[in-house]
């Protein structure tokens, strides 16, 4: 069989999996993110075991991983109001910053030391992309309640998405930097950093100035869509061009377009969902695909400890983050436990998992445990809803 047609086979199957296990996942009222994961490990094990051979190109693999993160990033922040944002951003932005702290600080020895990470930088990946929660794991979870825990943890996915994507990126520049030039190499990075963050934020406002004015007076069924998409993918692929943040410019892109009027929204949106929801599809079926984490007790003790160490991080965060009354201790370990990992997690791993550095695979593989874990626990926690949140939490 050609190449070509060979690939396009394996997408065809893959997709109606996907589809056939995410309808299968909602008889089974389990989350289809463990599904088409588990769908993925058996991939690589045929793989491994010699009946399939390769099945896409890592080339291929990044730019669906990109194309998917663009798209669920503008999905997930493009439903958020303004109005929602001035009530709960300051809380949420100091949630953000106090649990990324507190990872960095010590998620960061502990993944260290039980998991014998010999350059701390790596380890420092691993904590920024554990300090997130995904945007679409939790909207997937949480959608037609409204209750203000929900509403906060909405709202902090947003705002974390941007940083947990630009950090492991800026800390696997000072991996292969010898001791002595480190500080040297964090200066240099001061600079770029900044003009990551304001050519980012610069470029999702030109793009939505350009599209949006015109879809504010414009609409048509087949071309709106496609409008809507290319907006998305251009302000990425402006911002990473001219330096800027990508994720942090389709944020921007998607909060624009939440919050001004553009005929037929909803029917947008609907497209959009819809669009993201297939690139997901690929994107967990991929990451189960190429990281295959050990199977052995050793690897499960420990991994579970770190996870155990790591909700601990998350309690502290909430608590230091609410020192009064303001939400109850129920509240608080809902918003402890409520923290899946996502479509962001996954494609900064497929990204990092094309770099050849010693011990890398050992932080991807804890990246993909904690990502099985962290669905779990998110889908236990939503069961009992009622009893944390008095809100009973009903799956879209």
């Amino acid at each position: 069989m050609a190449e070509p047609l060979l690939y396009l086979t394996y997408l065809g199957v893959i997709f109606i999996t996907g589809i056939i296990l995410s309808m299968a996942s909602v008889r089974l009222r389990i989350p289809n993110v463990l599904l088409l994961l588990a769908f993925g490990m058996f991939l690589n094990y045929l793989q491994k075991s010699g009946f399939l051979g390769l099945i896409f190109p890592p080339v291929f693999i990044a730019s669906i991983g990109l194309l998917a993160l663009v798209m669920i990033v503008f999905d997930a922040s493009s439903r958020f109001k303004i109005k929602e944002f001035d009530e709960f951003s300051l809380k949420a932005l100091k949630v953000t910053f106090i649990f990324l702290s507190l990872n960095l600080i010590f998620l960061t020895i502990f993944t260290k030391y039980i998991f014998g990470i010999q350059n701390i930088f790596l380890a420092l990946i691993f904590s920024a992309l554990m300090s997130g929660t995904s945007p679409s794991g939790i909207l997937s979870f949480v959608k037609q309640s409204k209750n203000a825990v929900i509403e906060f943890l909405e709202i902090e996915s947003i705002l974390n998405t941007p940083l947990i994507v630009l950090l492991p990126f800026l800390f696997l520049s000072f991996v292969s930097a010898p001791v002595q030039d480190i500080w040297s190499t964090l200066i240099a990075q001061f600079i770029p950093f900044a003009e990551q963050i304001i050519s980012g934020i610069g470029s999702g406002i030109i793009v939505g100035l350009v599209f949006f004015k015109v879809m504010r007076r414009y609409y048509s069924q087949s071309l709106s869509p496609l409008a809507t998409v290319t907006a998305a993918l251009i302000t990425y692929v402006l911002a990473e061009n001219v330096g800027g943040n990508g994720v942090l410019a389709v944020t921007t892109l998607g909060l624009f377009f939440g919050n001004i009027f553009i005929k037929e929204k909803e029917q947008l949106q609907k497209f959009s969902f819809m669009f993201t929801s297939l690139l997901e599809v690929f994107v967990f079926v991929i990451i189960g695909l190429i990281i295959d984490f050990p199977l052995t007790t050793e690897f499960f003790i420990k991994s579970l400890a770190l996870f155990g160490l790591f909700l601990i991080i998350r309690f502290l965060s909430i608590n230091l983050s609410f020192l009064g009354k303001e939400y109850r201790m129920k509240d608080r370990i809902f918003m402890t436990l409520m923290i899946p990992k996502g479509i962001a997690e996954t494609v900064v791993a497929i990204a990092l998992s094309t770099v050849a550095i010693p011990q890398m695979k050992t932080i991807l593989d804890i990246v993909l445990v904690f990502l099985i874990y962290s669905i779990i626990i998110s889908t236990i926690i939503t069961k009992f809803s009622k009893f944390f949140i008095r809100t009973k939490v009903v799956k879209a």
